[in-house]
């Protein structure tokens, strides 16, 4: 029996105890409303015995008096009478003082004095419900109930004595009962719907949480839970059958710039009309899930290499189509990537993350769809912990900083050291950033590691102090970094936090970090290039920068990358490749670095091909910053 049954069992069987527990409070209110109609009856009939055959016959002498011969020969035949028919079990009477005057059977007389007849004799009507007892069965059979009845008599506005009769309680009930049972067939239809209404309401509500459960509430797709779930299907189908199954994660390219322009409610109503457009373009079968965020996951069954292409173009088209927003054209860009079973993963988690690596592979290269690559992983189980361990470092200070000299070709003179990152791992001794920059960049560890990157090397400037005041320095950014809107606000206020001018730090950048989403590192140059920050494309000439999006943007220097420097004496095409880059580089503008530099041949080459600035083994390695002041005074740059 699936679980939503079971569950809706269990609220139908809770929902009908408390639909039990109040029939029966509501019978026991029928009954005890009876039970007072029934008293209520009784009072009425000894009240007309009272009115129409006791009174009349005492006129308005009180009982106090003896009665006379005649009196008691007519109170007898009222009361053999009355009790003969079996209208009345008992009659008495009695006067004001609660003496027992007359008795239909002679008992009575100087008996106790009970509360209920001097109530009477007040003028009150005193009336109640009781079952005969052994001691009282010379009136009637042990354990037949009767209605007692002390009614006061009265004349002329005075009470002349009680009459006290027992009335049989059965022919009453029946009386009264005539319409209880159609009260109570009444009640049960009552309380039957009462609990199918309960039940249906709790089935109804029950579907709604499961839907809730397990669906998005802004875009009512499937939600993670859904997705996961159905992704499991999808993959043991596909090894179970011998087919194949895709996993695909899409992403809205620069959503943030929606949110932030136009706030939530636009992003809000963009996100439902994309869900919307993936759900309705998808084959039958097919799982799209909004994940979180602007991301969206892609369940696709029994589909193969050749397939998943064609549909992920429709796909990528039917998103990248104008979507109006209100009044607002907007036209938004997606990146999807994914990782088909089981060729790239057996297991759901796997399958997510190499998507995931594949996402934003297709982010980097502005392919807007790429399949995970097995070249481009770089997570092994070694590399996994070493995620887990990196964060610790970042927390506890296992990671340091050391500090490159850069020196003017011209003159010699140092004018910036560049940052580089190193691990001293407790038990793997010195970790080399290749070995955990490239796992930080494909995790959230990257923010954290900038922040904390930038955050040392100011204070390192500061703490400088005079001896160094003329030096910048220059810290790497990566492509995830500069993908932030608010980037530009975190550099900004590290720089202030820390009491360092904007113009002495120098943010490196590569050109791929420039074209993985090229608006937003242009919106965040230009900030940054506003506040008087520096910015260097590093490792030019290995990415694809258009150069007339490289002249849009606020630059300020140039570093060639170190391929083309090794072996400048030797490769002519690599020596036309550094002149060519310095003519740019001097034509728009900007110094050029050459990286990598460690002989005082290549030096040369670059000081006569009009290089700006060096930095290499030739001038230094990198060193601990405790350690530069003494350095820069040791003079050791005159190597150039």
């Amino acid at each position: 029996m699936p679980s939503s049954w079971r569950l809706f069992l269990t609220y139908a069987g809770a929902s009908l105890v408390p639909v039990l527990l109040l029939g029966v409070v509501l019978s026991f209110a029928l009954a005890h409303e009876a039970r007072d109609r029934g008293i209520g009856v009784a009072r009425v009939e000894a009240a007309l015995v009272a009115r129409t055959a006791i009174e009349p016959n005492l006129g308005d002498r009180s009982l106090a008096a003896p009665l006379t011969a005649e009196e008691l020969r007519e109170l007898h035949r009222l009361a053999d009478s009355a009790v003969g028919s079996g209208a009345v079990v008992r009659l008495r009477l009695r006067d004001t003082a609660g003496r027992v005057v007359f008795s239909d059977d002679g008992s009575g007389l100087g008996t106790e004095i009970e509360d209920e007849v001097l109530d009477a004799a007040g003028g009150a009507v005193v009336a109640h419900l009781t079952r005969l007892n052994s001691d009282r069965n010379d009136i009637g059979p042990a354990g037949q109930q009767v209605v007692e009845v002390y009614q006061p008599i009265v004349r002329g506005g005075a009470v002349l004595g009680v009459l006290e009769i027992y009335l049989p309680y059965d022919p009453i009930a029946r009386e009264v009962s005539q319409g209880l049972h159609t009260v109570y067939l009444a009640l049960a239809a009552g309380l039957l719907a009462l609990w199918m209404i309960l039940a249906a309401i709790s089935g109804s509500t029950l579907r709604w949480i499961t839907h809730q459960a397990g669906h998005d509430a802004l875009t009512g797709l499937p939600n993670r839970t859904v997705f996961q779930r159905r992704a499991a299907a999808a993959v043991e189908a596909a090894r179970r059958e011998g087919r194949t199954a895709a996993v695909v994660l899409a992403d809205i390219d620069r959503f943030k710039e929606v949110n932030d322009t136009l706030g939530h409610r636009t992003g809000d109503a963009l996100l439902r009309e994309l869900g919307g457009r993936l759900a309705a373009t998808v084959r039958s079968g097919d799982t799209v899930a909004r994940l979180g965020g602007d991301e969206f996951g892609l369940v696709l069954p029994d589909i193969g290499p050749d397939g998943i292409g064609p549909l992920l173009d429709r796909l990528r088209a039917a998103l990248e189509a104008e979507a109006m927003v209100g009044t607002l054209p907007l036209s938004p860009e997606a990146s999807f990537g994914y990782a088909l079973a089981p060729d790239d993963g057996t297991d759901v988690d796997t399958l997510l993350r190499r998507a995931d690596m594949a996402m934003y592979l297709a982010k980097g290269t502005r392919s807007g769809t790429a399949r995970y690559d097995r070249r481009r992983d770089h997570y092994d189980a070694a590399q996994l912990a070493l995620v887990a361990e990196l964060r610790r470092a970042i927390e506890t200070n296992e990671l340091v900083l050391h500090y490159q000299p850069k020196a003017e070709l011209r003159t010699g003179t140092i004018c910036a050291v560049e940052a580089l990152i190193r691990w001293q791992h407790p038990r793997r001794g010195t970790v080399p950033p290749d070995a955990f920059l490239p796992v930080a960049e494909q995790t959230g560890l990257i923010d954290p590691l900038t922040r904390w990157v930038l955050a040392t090397a100011l204070a390192q400037v500061a703490a400088w102090g005079a001896a160094c005041e003329t030096l910048s320095v220059a810290v790497n950014v990566s492509a995830r970094n500069l993908g932030r809107a608010d980037f530009a606000d975190t550099v900004l206020a590290t720089l202030a936090e820390a009491g360092v001018p904007a113009a002495r730090l120098v943010v490196e950048i590569t050109e791929t970090a420039l074209m993985t989403d090229p608006a937003v590192a242009a919106d965040v140059l230009n900030r940054l290039a506003e506040a008087g920050i520096r910015i260097s494309i590093d490792d030019f000439g290995r990415g694809q920068t258009s150069l007339g999006y490289l002249a849009t943007l606020p630059l300020h220097e140039l570093k060639i990358d170190k391929s083309f420097v090794d072996d400048l004496p030797d490769n002519p095409a690599h020596a036309a490749i550094v002149r060519s880059v310095i003519d740019l580089g001097h034509n728009l503008g900007l110094q050029v670095v050459a990286e990598g530099v460690e002989t005082t041949e290549v030096a040369a080459l670059l000081k006569a091909a009009g290089c700006d600035i060096a930095q290499g083994y030739l001038l230094a390695r990198p060193m601990p910053g405790d350690d530069l002041p003494a350095w820069l005074t040791a003079g050791r740059a005159a190597v150039l």
